[in-house]
């Protein structure tokens, strides 16, 4: 089981599972530095994959998603902070339940032949987030999406009260 910042999730046989940061400036530090929009701040991000991946990776997926096979699975779990938690793209609350039909392979950031996605945004106490899910088949997806499904329902996230209690951060 991963967990670190505040993100957990089980790790079934035959998967990878990393929480990491990538670096960056810390959210208090940059928010202290400057009330600029575009701020380099880095937030935490939890990567699940049926395969090994690389360590150079990006939030979703980039050096990832090129290496799933038909039946390979792959789940990013991107923080976006607390700032824009319960409001507008993030209004939604708690990890959403996957779904076969909301896969399409015209859900990726760019075209990946075969590949098809999913994307969710919602808050979960206090803190914003991204569910971004990809299965290497479009054509297989009403076997792939459960095992997805299963890993999303086994992630935990820290609300923000209690990771600031702890001495966290997100």
């Amino acid at each position: 089981m991963a967990d670190h910042y505040g993100l957990r999730a089980d790790t079934p046989p035959g998967w990878q599972v990393a929480v990491s940061r990538r670096a960056g400036a810390e959210p208090a530090a940059a928010a202290a530095r400057s009330a600029v929009a575009d701020a380099d701040v880095s937030r935490p991000v939890l990567h699940a994959c049926t395969r090994p991946m690389p360590a150079d990776r990006g939030d979703f997926g980039t050096n990832v998603v090129d290496l799933l096979g038909p039946d390979d699975v792959f789940v990013a779990l991107v923080d976006y902070g607390t700032e824009v938690a319960d409001q507008g793209l993030f209004e939604k609350q708690g990890l959403p339940r996957l779904a076969p039909s909301q896969f399409g392979p015209n859900r990726l950031q760019r075209p990946l032949p075969g590949l098809s996605a999913s994307q969710h945004f919602f808050s979960s106490g206090g803190r914003a987030f991204c569910l971004f899910t990809v299965v290497g088949s479009h054509a297989r997806r009403m076997a792939s999406v459960p095992r997805a499904a299963a890993l999303v329902s086994s992630i935990r996230i820290t609300d923000r009260a209690t990771l600031a209690r702890q001495g966290g951060r997100p």
